[in-house]
């Protein structure tokens, strides 16, 4: 049983999946970010892989991606900062990014060395569902990866079940075809949280864009089985000077 299936089985709601940018702040930030996340509850960690055309991401996650490509992280950097993270970290943590890097560095190489220092799953936001049939979703199986797609408010059933077949790990349920960091209210979109609950998918569903504070949280884990934070933490980490008390001051302001 993989970690991701471990956590829901043990864990049905209230999941905080936390977003952080590798390589941010600092470029030696990744594993202490980790180890502030797990210590302070976060039950997922999200490593956001630095791109300079990060599609989905709104305008604090860009600027932390640029800050990040410019403190010199890269992907071969980033394995080697995980090189020993297991010993330490034992909440499943995921690497999200774009496919350009990825395919610069080597699918199956990429695929193969994230498993070797435990990365539980992937979040390939550009990658077609069709190239990930036929393509490379064989690879990503092959190292036991989960592979995380998602949907949005505008997705029609049928595709929502054909991601659920597809996918393992979870669906990232978009709250609003936007970008990450949005302002539209979360409240709003209940019907769309309803939708997804009724369907009885077999994957969890976490929502995520929009999720800023603990009312958010919330109201996003109201019929689904958790939400990730990205922006608001990563906006958290901005001026910081320690890592782990910023980061304990922002999940205790999620889940206290």
């Amino acid at each position: 049983m993989s970690r991701l299936q471990h956590l829901f089985q043990r864990k049905s709601n209230n999941i905080l999946n936390v977003y952080c940018t590798a390589g941010y702040p600092q470029l030696d930030s990744t594993v202490p970010v980790m180890k502030a996340l797990q210590a302070n509850g976060a039950d997922i960690i999200e490593i956001g892989m630095p791109y300079s055309d990060p599609l989905a991401d709104g305008p604090v996650i860009q600027q932390s991606n640029m800050q990040a490509i410019a403190n010199g992280i890269t992907i071969g950097k980033l394995f080697e900062q995980l090189k020993d993270v297991r010993t330490e970290i034992s909440v499943p943590f995921i690497l999200m990014g774009y496919m350009n890097p990825v395919l610069q560095y080597g699918f199956e190489k990429f695929c193969a060395d994230a498993a070797a220092v435990g990365v539980d799953g992937l979040i390939l936001p550009d990658l077609p569902q069709y190239e990930f049939e036929t393509e490379y979703g064989a690879i990503i199986k092959k190292y036991k990866l989960d592979f995380v797609f998602l949907i949005t408010p505008e997705t029609s059933e049928d595709r929502i079940r054909k991601i659920d077949a597809l996918s393992s790990g979870f669906i990232y349920a978009v709250s609003s075809s936007s970008t990450t960091g949005n302002n539209k209210a979360i409240q709003d979109q209940e019907g769309y949280f309803k939708r997804l609950h009724s369907m009885n998918l077999k994957n969890p569903v976490l929502v995520g864009f929009g999720i800023k504070d603990k009312p958010t949280f919330l109201a996003a884990c109201k019929h689904t089985n958790g939400a990730i934070i990205g922006s608001a933490f990563v906006k958290a980490l901005e001026q910081t000077t320690d890592v782990a008390v910023s980061t304990k001051e922002f999940l205790n302001s999620i889940t206290g």
